[in-house]
């Protein structure tokens, strides 16, 4: 019987702390000690540093589906798992996948990986928890669409919580390391306003504590 893989969550409570810049550090360091492991999905967001944390690892080409007249890219868990690598790096845990692919959730994709065996690196942040859902949207003003049932969080195998103050998160938005200067400004007014980031961070902390009491119980 195949062991199934073990997954670890790279957890944050906000875009821009740092999760896959994280995540990609950790898969050098395994690269370097001669681990096979290769990038199933990545998503750049125009950061310079954290795409310059690739450098040298292998990727897996993404899958073209065509939706509306239009052609989207999407990770293939069939290359991945015909691939065979000791670890895959997958970007965005709770991403929805276009219409027309075998699954509807990323989530769904990781599972299917993880039962033949693959180990697995991925990110998300604390307000794609579906139990937290209704306190996010009271935090934040704005309803989550995208979550990842608790159950699936309960099998991962660690959560690591990636970290950075509301105040050093504010000053790399308004630097551009986040977002273009428009998306920015925008994110500024909206959703990163400091009260919100450090109810979030708190939450985010709680959760990642409350994963660990679990794990050693």
């Amino acid at each position: 019987m195949t062991r199934r893989g073990e997954l670890r969550i790279y957890l944050g409570y906000a875009a821009g702390v740092g999760k896959t810049y994280q995540m990609l550090e950790e898969a050098q360091a395994l690269k370097a000690k001669g681990v096979d492991i290769v990038i199933g999905y990545f998503e750049p967001h125009g950061r310079k540093d954290t795409i310059a944390k690739t450098e040298g690892l292998e990727v897996v080409p993404r899958r073209v589906i065509d939706y509306r007249n239009t052609s989207f890219e999407e990770m293939d868990t069939d290359a991945i798992i015909a691939r065979r690598p000791k670890v895959a790096v997958i970007d965005e845990f709770p991403h929805t996948n276009v219409p027309g692919s075998q699954r509807e959730k990323r989530w769904q994709d990781v599972l299917i990986i993880l039962d033949q065996g693959i180990d697995v690196l991925t990110t998300m942040n604390v307000q794609h928890l579906e139990s937290l859902n209704d306190q996010m949207a009271q935090i934040t003003g704005v309803k989550v669409r995208e979550t990842i049932p608790d159950w699936v969080i309960k099998q991962a195998h660690e959560v690591v919580m990636v970290d950075l103050t509301p105040r050093a998160l504010l000053n790399r938005l308004e630097r551009g390391v986040v977002y273009p200067p428009e998306k920015a400004q925008r994110a500024l007014q909206n959703f990163f306003k400091e009260s919100t980031l450090v109810a979030l961070r708190e939450m985010a902390l709680r959760q990642t504590a409350h994963e660990v009491e679990e794990r050693i119980e």
